[in-house]
Order: C-alpha cells, then structure tokens, then sequence
C-alpha cells in the first residue's frame, strides 16, 4: 500500500490529511478500503501505477456536490454583476426601514 503524494486534503484541524492511494488489486479487502472512506478522506485507486478511480463516502461526495452547485451559482452572479451591474446601497436597503 502507497500512501503519499501532494494532493491532500485539508482536515478539520488545518493540517493536511495524505492520501490514500491503493492498487485497484486492493479491493479484495474492500473492507479496509471502505474504512479509510469513512475516516473523510477519498481513497485512489490505480491500475497498473495510473490513477484510475476514486471512491469515497457519500456524505463526502454530496458535500462536494454541494460545494459545486454553490461556487457555480456564485460564478453566475458575479457574471450578472459585471453585465447589468448592481445596486448601490442606498438602493438595496431603500423601502426596508418601514
């Protein structure tokens, strides 16, 4: 079993949580490849020293989903900004103080 590289994560804490990178052979212990999902961490799966898959919790992926859904909603109001410009404040907070 490989574990290192530069691509991980940032756990909780600040620090970086190493990958880990398995042959895809591993999965025959798919059970210990499940339990290093589970730690938060995605495992890397490779076949014949490539990277080939990636497996991880579902509550990560959804997150990671999420993750997405937002930066690209983000992305599309900053567009919409630069095109048709904004309010100033007086315009944004006019009719609230009633």
């Amino acid at each position: 079993m490989y574990s290192g590289g530069n691509c991980g994560t940032l756990s909780g804490k600040g620090m970086i949580d190493m990958p880990q990178i398995l042959p895809v052979s591993d999965l025959k212990n798919y059970g210990e490849v499940l339990n290093h999902c589970d730690s938060g961490s995605p495992v890397y799966l490779t076949k014949n020293g490539r990277g080939k898959y990636v497996v991880q919790s579902l509550v990560d992926f959804e997150k990671q989903l999420a993750t997405i859904r937002l930066l690209s909603e983000l992305a599309r109001g900053v567009e919409s900004l630069r095109k048709e410009g904004g309010l100033t404040i007086e315009e944004a907070f006019a009719g609230l103080e009633d």
